[in-house]
């Protein structure tokens, strides 16, 4: 399958860009970004052409793969799913839940294959983990801690100017979430606070009755550093593993899946669209009852 590659930053390098290059099922483009320079290195580095014009590159590919800050990868997902193009996406989809419907609505249209790369989701150990977890039941409760510490002088997100803007919430709160909802379910109602360190503080009621507790920051202090995401209910306390650290893997895992679903014209992958869709409107209930100092209902 032809694939352009959307993107010129770290991610799109050394995650994305590295597992399509590599993947025997794909014929790598071309490459375009914002920065035109950027994406002419990229593009040489991954035997690719560069592109100076998106909808070029969309022409002539059968499938995008977008490393882009969400608000501008969710206009070009709709552009290139209206264009019959399958979509392997970044998490999250988008910055408000219109925006993410419109991605939605242009899937569906044209009947193309969608995939949304939520990493743990991608990774065999976690995937397991969650399906004993699901098949167990019986929980009341769950509580995800992500303190991260990305803006240290020097490291490859350090200068990302949309992270620094919508912080963990809309970075990592993706990850929580999609390994929460397919064992509690979906997601009713949200309270959220914002406290120190950037760190968003969300108290989610899920349509089962459970209640999650969401700690989210990327700015934690170095020695404050917390990865945990934990079960609690009938069946005890069920710890979910955080993974193998090996995005390049659990890309190419994705990759495969999109293949899969693009050449059986099957629809309705775990982590398609509309999942993603789901979880844009968590974090966007969360994100208005920051702003606006009151629980809101997801409708």
């Amino acid at each position: 399958m032809r694939f352009g590659l959307f993107g010129t930053g770290h991610w799109a390098e050394q995650t994305q860009g590295a597992a399509l290059a590599a993947h025997p099922e794909v014929e790598l483009v071309g490459v375009w970004g914002r920065d035109a320079g950027k994406a002419a290195a990229l593009a040489q580095r991954l035997g690719a052409r560069p592109y100076d014009d998106p909808d070029a590159l969309i022409a002539d590919v059968d499938a995008v793969a977008v490393a882009l800050p969400p608000d501008v990868q969710a206009p070009i997902a709709e552009r290139a799913a209206r264009a019959g193009r399958h979509l392997l996406l970044d998490k999250p989809l988008a910055l408000s839940v219109a925006d993410a419907d419109r991605v939605v609505e242009a899937v569906d249209a044209a009947g193309v294959a969608s995939v949304v790369f939520f990493t743990g989701r991608f990774d065999p150990v976690v995937d397991a983990a969650l399906d004993e977890a699901s098949a167990a039941g019986g929980w009341s409760s769950a509580r995800v801690t992500l303190y991260a510490s990305i803006f240290a002088q020097g490291g490859p997100y350090a200068g990302s100017a949309w992270r620094k803007v919508h912080g963990g919430l809309w970075d990592i709160g993706p990850h929580a979430l999609s390994r929460l909802l397919p064992v509690l379910g979906p997601v009713v109602e949200v309270t959220s606070l914002a406290g120190a360190h950037a760190t968003s503080h969300v108290l989610a009621r899920h349509e089962s009755g459970a209640v999650s507790v969401l700690m989210l920051t990327l700015d934690a202090p170095p020695t404050a550093l917390l990865f945990e995401y934990q079960l609690h209910g009938e069946a005890g306390v069920f710890d979910l593993p955080g993974g193998s650290g090996d995005p390049v893997a659990a890309f190419g895992r994705a990759i495969d899946e999109l293949l899969a679903q693009a050449r059986s014209g099957r629809s309705g992958h775990p982590c398609d669209v509309r999942f993603a869709r789901e979880v844009v409107a968590v974090l966007a209930a969360a994100q208005q009852s920051q702003e606006e100092g009151r629980t809101v209902a997801i409708r």
